[in-house]
């Protein structure tokens, strides 16, 4: 069985953990057996890893994330990297031309889509299993997975299905009166789970344009039109089924809703006095956070800065959020991650942590000089194609239209001094090495 991972989106729901270029399924909120922490994305590709362990996993994601995955799932992940953002039709469509094209899967093969943001437990991977075995024995074009509604939602969509298992209808996101109608009609919820056969979504792929093989849609992707996977195709099947699901499942799209799955009150440095109640404290920056008397109140703390609100009044911090500007101060990348520390008229410095092993492009800056200085762990720098071995306490001046990087060999980190006064995220071109 193929699964696709939908993993896209950005914004600022779970500011200021989340920004335009981490999204919310990268932050490691959960606790992991062995103390640590994991995100939504890495729960996600785990469970089906552990519960489903002959799947074949491919991630559909955009370029702003396909760093990020490597970083947290490793470099051997499948990915299909969109070359722009065309909402879940576009997304899996190219997915599909992958799978054939690229991995040459047979179109006989059923396929199985599902988000990679919900909070689940491991029925929920026991479920995906089903809905691939339905693909290929009920002969239906498209198997749904119909989550079992726990209370009338304004937020999502319904499937109306009939006795026989089949799909009478669907409802976009109703107001609170509909939403208790179609309860009364054993409505479920749309968790944005699918199945079909491969060769089932090649074909409907060719309906909406005239392509060779993956290489010939993906520079064609530009030019197809923005539509969800349920308007272009599911909402127009005549041969549908849904299978539901009654087990754990929850859309963690607020601090509110996220708080509700945590299975610990704090994460990072943190301390508690004994009158807090309902409180959550998540915490990514250096320095510790003391909560006193605080009650139903959601603290997170990053270097993008500071929310303080009852879990309630969170859901309605978007405004108030899209008027708060700057540069992003975290970002994971495939090699590692880096953090912005400070900002100045004339120059930034940044924490930059390499993973063993691994380097950054090589590449150069017309507009700003560097100063490297190493704070842990021994790498080797290369700058105008000449190696040097670095460790701790070694600095290197990169002045501007130098060629550089550095690779480490134990877990490197180093502190950037940018100096310029137009220090600017794309001053950056890369060069084969």
């Amino acid at each position: 069985m193929q699964i696709i991972l939908l993993s896209g989106g950005s914004g600022k729901r779970l500011w200021p953990l989340s920004n335009d270029v981490r999204s919310k399924q990268f932050i490691k909120f959960f606790k992991t057996e062995d103390g640590g922490h994991e995100s939504m994305v890495q729960r996600m590709y785990n469970g089906i890893k552990r519960v489903i362990p002959d799947a074949d996993i491919t991630v559909a994601t955009g370029k702003s994330q396909a760093s990020s995955l490597m970083n947290q799932l490793g470099e051997s992940v499948e990915i299909c990297v969109e070359p722009a953002r065309r909402d879940t039709f576009p997304a899996i469509a190219l997915a599909a031309a992958f799978l054939k094209y690229v991995k040459n899967i047979d179109e006989e093969e059923a396929v199985v889509v599902c988000p990679v943001d919900p909070y689940v437990e491991d029925d929920y991977f026991e479920a995906i299993c089903r809905i691939g075995e339905a693909v290929k024995e009920n002969g239906a074009n498209i198997t749904l997975m119909g989550i079992k509604p726990t209370y009338p939602s304004e937020k999502y969509g319904y499937i109306v299905p009939r006795e026989d298992g089949t799909v009478e209808s669907f409802k976009e996101k109703p107001d609170l009166e509909g939403a208790k109608a179609l309860l009364q009609k054993n409505a479920l919820w749309n968790g944005g789970v699918f199945g079909f056969k491969l060769g089932y979504m090649i074909g409907k792929t060719h309906e909406f344009i005239d392509y060779k093989d993956f290489t010939d849609l993906k520079a064609r992707y530009d030019s197809l039109t923005k539509i969800s996977i349920d308007y272009a195709v599911v909402e127009k099947e005549q041969n549908i089924r849904v299978i539901s699901f009654g087990g754990d499942w929850m859309d963690v799209g607020t601090w509110k809703t996220l708080t509700d799955v945590m299975e610990e009150h704090s994460v990072g440095n943190v301390h508690f006095d004994d009158t807090c109640e309902n409180t959550h404290v998540i915490n990514e920056i250096d320095v510790p956070i003391l909560a006193m008397g605080l009650k139903n109140v959601v603290v997170a703390a990053s270097a993008d800065g500071i929310i303080v609100a009852d879990k309630n009044q969170s859901s309605y911090m978007k405004p108030y959020v899209d008027k708060i500007e700057g540069p992003v101060m975290y970002a994971e990348k495939s090699w590692g991650s880096y953090r912005v520390l400070d900002i100045e008229d004339a120059g930034m410095t940044v924490k930059v942590t390499l993973m063993p092993g691994h380097s950054m492009n090589y590449h150069s800056h017309e507009r700003r000089d560097e100063i490297w200085t190493v704070i842990e762990g021994e790498g080797v720098a290369i700058v105008d194609g000449k190696n040097r071995e670095v460790g701790i306490g070694d600095t290197i001046f990169l002045p501007r239209g130098c060629k550089h990087t550095i690779k480490a060999t134990t877990l490197l980190k180093v502190m950037e001094v940018q100096v310029g006064t137009d220090i600017d995220v794309k001053d950056k071109i890369k060069h084969e090495l």
